[in-house]
């Protein structure tokens, strides 16, 4: 491990964050696993369908530096026949439809440091083991992220683009509240991480 690794190491450990990293299995799930992801995805964004209260924090690891935002979330779910789901479907240049989707709007206000305010949406579907989206969360650019499901209450993400990974985990903790958690690396060290408290509005 190098030098600055272990700084970045030493840092997370301070901050009280249990890197528990998700093994996204190489080898193509078989057509029941498959069906199994689908059916978990479908039952994850109808649970998560409604308007939420995000608050979050983003922790940059080489600085100590902290972000905190207060963003008004609204998700929709989507049907196959969407007409923003086969869009996106065309987008990634599918040739079947995707299973189901969701919308996410957003309005977020930057506590500290503070900035102005931004709104903004995205699109993502699934198919198969895949999730489509219409952007990633550092690119304009349509991305794609591997997931798992565990039950219908919690979801994992892997998502890699410009030399940088981004791991994600959501859960849902009752009926009112979401938990999620970005990490973000580049080079194969932890750069950013990410901590959220939902609540149902």
């Amino acid at each position: 491990m190098t030098m600055s690794a272990k700084k970045t190491e030493n840092r997370a450990a301070k901050a009280g964050f249990v890197q528990r990293r998700e093994v996204f299995q190489p080898d193509p799930p078989t057509a029941a696993e498959l069906i199994g992801l689908e059916e978990g995805a479908i039952a994850f964004f109808q649970h998560s369908e409604g308007s939420w209260q995000s608050r979050r924090r983003y922790y940059t690891l080489a600085n100590d530096e902290t972000q905190e935002v207060v963003s008004d979330i609204s998700i929709q779910f989507l049907e196959p026949d969407h007409a923003e789901l086969v869009a996106l479907g065309a987008r990634h240049e599918l040739t079947v439809p995707m299973i189901c989707g969701a919308k996410v709007t957003w309005e977020s206000t930057y506590l500290s440091p503070s900035r102005k305010p931004s709104v903004g949406s995205t699109v993502f579907g699934i198919r198969g083991n895949i999730m489509y989206r219409d952007r990633g969360f550092a690119t304009p650019k349509p991305v794609t992220a591997l997931y798992k499901i565990k039950g219908d209450r919690s979801m994992t993400l892997r998502t890699e683009y410009g030399g940088s990974s981004f791991e994600e985990e959501l859960k849902l903790i009752g009926e009112n509240y979401r938990t999620r958690q970005t990490i973000i690396s580049r080079a194969g060290e932890e750069i950013m991480v990410g901590q959220y408290l939902e609540k149902r509005m």
